[in-house]
């Protein structure tokens, strides 16, 4: 899952959103300079993937893009994913997708000298483009997949995936719809409320 599902899954908590969002830029030891709520976020993000990974509608999300995009088939599909969540951001939560994003970056910029370096680089260029609501937008999301695509280190044709999108789209809704009651019924056994109070209407 990408960064809008890993937010939405991490409930109320403002450790857990901490850890979540940067996990993927924790490496090592790094992580012993965290506060254990915030690792907690950290090992609650890896399990989601790990989940996420190894799930056979995921997989099968993965294999109409594997022989195009190779390894970068689960970041295209990641991607997707939140796409979907975004754009179908009403049938789980009853704020709107807007506010609940303020929020989040309100969150963030609240502990950024305590994320790390790499996730202080990531964090502006995020608010400033408004990439987790702009997951629910072909266009945008034509620009995120584009960007990630120039930092691959080799080619990774990414910046074609929306078209590939467009083609099988209701096999991908289907599929997001199968998967992520699961992922959030998974989350709720690791003990996170399934109640995503984070960022209510009076906040």
């Amino acid at each position: 899952m990408n960064f809008l599902a890993h937010l939405y899954l991490s409930g109320n908590d403002e450790d857990l959103i901490v850890g979540n969002f940067i996990a993927d830029m924790v490496k090592g030891r790094q992580i012993e300079n965290f506060h254990e709520n915030v690792v907690r976020g950290i090992h609650m993000h890896r399990k989601i993937d790990s989940f996420t990974d190894s799930h056979p509608v995921v997989d099968k999300s993965k294999m109409r893009l594997r022989n195009k995009y190779r390894l970068y088939a689960g970041v295209v599909v990641d991607m997707f994913y939140d796409h979907f969540l975004a754009s179908n951001w009403r049938e789980y939560s009853s704020l709107p997708l807007n506010k609940y994003v303020s929020n989040a970056y309100q969150l963030l910029l609240k502990n950024y000298f305590l994320l790390p370096v790499r996730a202080r680089n990531v964090l502006p260029f995020m608010i400033a483009s408004n990439w987790l609501v702009n997951y629910a937008h072909m266009d945008k999301l034509q620009n995120n997949l584009q960007g990630m695509a120039r930092r691959t280190p080799f080619n990774s044709g990414m910046e074609q995936a929306v078209d590939d999108l467009r083609k099988h789209y209701d096999d991908f809704a289907a599929e997001f719809a199968a998967f992520f009651p699961e992922l959030i019924a998974y989350v709720e056994r690791l003990g996170v409320s399934s109640q995503h109070h984070f960022g209510r209407e009076d906040q």
